[in-house]
């Protein structure tokens, strides 16, 4: 069982606050207004080997696991601070580092450790298709020694500042496999010589300052070698960086929550109202004790996800659990902090506003709630598949 106050693991906490001090909330508030990227951040957290955490120490990383990974991420956002700009780059490692070939793992994995390329984009998602993967509509056909890509992929986030991105494709017609879930494939594209060569990239602008985007394929060629493991499989491949992702977003909202109910905690001691502290009425406490009570029983559930996948076991459902949790106690704890600044909390200075919209994303993406609760009910209740 993982000691969540483990001397490591404090010692993470420590060096991911202090790197996190640099970058105080005028900065992150900064980079919102002008809808910009935070470029100095995302430098600095390569710069101190935060986001090499997880790629062994043969290639240059530290060799740490997810549950270390999860505190990273987890105290970017109790900082204040949007892991949202850097988290591409923790699970997407995971698909080259589990399914890569040697050659592949040699080439990039020491580069993704110094920081010299960046791997902080997935294209899964189609805009006919959400969350029915398995009948996604971009190709991926042989020619010879190369693959040429045609079709269109959306909310592909942080491609304009990601060097490489993985990109599913059938590569087998949905109608020529047995099962849905084969003849889809998975490959390592280099965004650098992709964009404007096959590969348009459109922005696609939303409430949250996160870089997303549509992209268009037409007739791309990428080398044969791209292919990341066995051509046919990516489907199966895909689902493992998935739950990493998930269990990654489940620590985000955990530090929402916790950033959350702090700010609400100090507010609600500070302000006075009729001459006595808000903080001192329980229809001001009730909902900030609840927040607290709802992150602490998602956070359980982030560690045992983290305890599974690290040990090499399908952690398909302790994921998508954390992530439903986590992401539900994070938005209880933002409304509870936006009703307890009252009209304060719209406004910028505070910040509330800018992690309230930050967070409530985790509503909808990298999967819906509602879905979780269709995959718990088919996989670990055993109830009829309802889509």
């Amino acid at each position: 069982m993982i000691d969540r106050n483990s001397e490591e693991l404090n010692a993470i906490r420590d060096g991911v606050r202090a790197l996190c001090a640099e970058f105080p909330a005028e900065y992150w508030r900064k980079i919102d207004e002008e809808k910009g990227f935070p470029e100095a951040f995302v430098k600095a957290l390569t710069d101190a080997g935060w986001l090499s955490a997880m790629i062994p120490e043969e290639y240059g990383g530290s060799g740490l696991g997810l549950a270390e990974a999860s505190v990273i991420l987890e105290e970017v956002n109790r900082c204040g601070g949007n892991s949202g700009t850097v988290h591409g780059q923790m699970y997407n490692m995971f698909t080259l580092l589990r399914n890569g070939t040697d050659a592949q793992k040699q080439y990039y994995l020491p580069k993704l450790a110094s920081g010299e390329l960046r791997l902080q984009s997935m294209a899964v998602t189609e805009p006919t298709t959400g969350t029915d993967t398995t009948k996604i509509k971009t190709t991926a056909v042989r020619k010879g020694n190369k693959y040429v890509v045609n079709g269109q992929k959306v909310w592909i986030s942080r491609v304009q500042h990601s060097d490489l991105m993985i990109l599913l494709a059938r590569t087998t017609p949905l109608a020529e496999v047995k099962k849905k879930v084969d003849g889809m494939s998975i490959f390592l594209v280099d965004l650098r010589e992709a964009i404007g060569n096959g590969l348009t990239v459109q922005p696609i602008a939303n409430m949250v300052n996160h870089e997303t985007n549509e992209l268009f394929f037409d007739n791309l060629e990428i080398p044969a070698d791209s292919l990341i493991g066995e051509e046919g499989k990516g489907f199966r491949y895909i689902l493992d960086g998935l739950n990493a992702e998930r269990t990654l977003i489940a620590a985000e909202c955990i530090g929402d929550g916790r950033w959350f109910i702090e700010k609400a905690s100090g507010y609600a001691r500070d302000r006075s109202v009729f001459g006595r502290p808000i903080g001192q009425n329980q229809g001001v406490q009730f909902p900030i004790a609840k927040a607290h009570i709802e992150v602490e029983a998602a956070d359980l559930m982030r560690w045992r996800a983290c305890e599974e996948y690290d040990a090499g076991l399908n952690a398909g459902g302790a994921a998508n659990m954390a992530k439903y949790l986590a992401a539900e106690a994070s938005w209880a704890a933002a409304n509870a902090c936006m009703q307890t600044h009252g009209g304060f909390g719209f406004a910028c200075e505070y910040d509330v506003e800018r992690k309230f919209r930050e967070t409530r994303l985790y509503q909808v993406a990298p999967i819906s709630t509602n879905l979780i609760m269709s995959y718990v009910a088919e996989h670990l209740l055993d109830l009829p598949r309802s889509f």
